[in-house]
C-alpha cells in the first residue's frame, strides 16, 4: 500500500517541529563546558586559599581581607555557574527530575526564563559588589607608587555597578509585569 502525497507531506511537516525541538540538545556541550569552568574555579579557590594560609602570619589585615573577598568572589561566581547550569538545563534542555530529592534547590521548583534572569542579575550585582568593595579598600593606596587603583577606575566601576543594579531592577520589573495576573474587569 503506497502512501498518498498528502500523507508524505504531513510526515515531512511533522519532522521539522521534531528537529527544531530536538535542537535544544545542542546546548548540552555548553552546560558540560560550564561544569569544566566550575572545576577551574575550584582549582583557583584552593590555590588562593593555600596562599592565604601560607601568608596568614605575614599579611596585613587589609591584605587578608582582600584575599578573603577574592575567595568570596570565586564562590559567588561558582554559585552563578550552578544557577546557569542547573536552571538553564532545566529550563531549556530537559527536566532534571529531582522532585523529592533532599538536595533539590528550593528555587528550582519554580524556575523559568524570567526567574533565571532575575537570579542571574542579582548574582552579578553580588559579584560586582565584591569587586567594588575590593576597589574601595584599595582606594586608600591611590597616589602611592605602584597603586592598582585610580580615581577614574573607582568612578567607572561604581558607574558600571549602578548600571547592573538598574538593569536588574528593569529585568525584575518586566518579569513582574509579564507574570502579573490579568486585571479584573470592574463590575457594573
Amino acid at each position: 500500500m503506497s502512501e498518498t502525497p498528502e500523507h508524505i507531506e504531513e510526515k515531512r511537516l511533522q519532522a521539522l517541529p521534531w528537529l527544531i525541538f530536538s535542537s535544544r540538545w545542542l546546548q548540552l556541550p555548553l552546560y558540560l563546558g560550564l561544569i569544566v569552568a566550575q572545576l577551574v574555579y575550584v582549582v583557583l579557590f584552593v590555590k588562593e586559599l593555600w596562599h592565604l594560609i601560607l601568608g596568614a602570619t605575614e599579611l596585613s589585615e587589609q591584605k587578608i581581607m582582600l584575599a578573603v573577598l577574592g575567595l568570596i568572589d570565586v564562590v559567588m561566581i561558582s554559585n552563578l555557574l550552578v544557577m546557569v547550569i542547573v536552571g538553564g538545563y532545566e529550563t531549556f534542555v530537559s527536566r532534571l527530575r529531582l522532585e523529592g530529592h533532599p538536595d533539590q534547590p528550593e528555587w528550582l521548583s519554580h524556575v523559568n526564563a524570567g526567574v533565571l534572569k532575575v537570579k542571574l542579575a542579582t548574582a552579578i550585582i553580588g559579584i560586582s559588589s565584591i569587586h567594588l568593595l575590593k576597589t574601595f579598600i584599595e582606594a586608600g593606596q591611590i597616589g602611592i607608587a605602584g597603586a592598582k587603583v585610580t580615581w577614574d577606575g573607582v568612578f567607572w566601576q561604581t558607574t558600571i555597578h549602578m548600571a547592573f543594579i538598574l538593569s536588574a531592577i528593569g529585568i525584575a520589573y518586566v518579569d513582574r509585569l509579564m507574570n502579573a495576573p490579568p486585571a479584573h474587569k470592574a463590575k457594573h
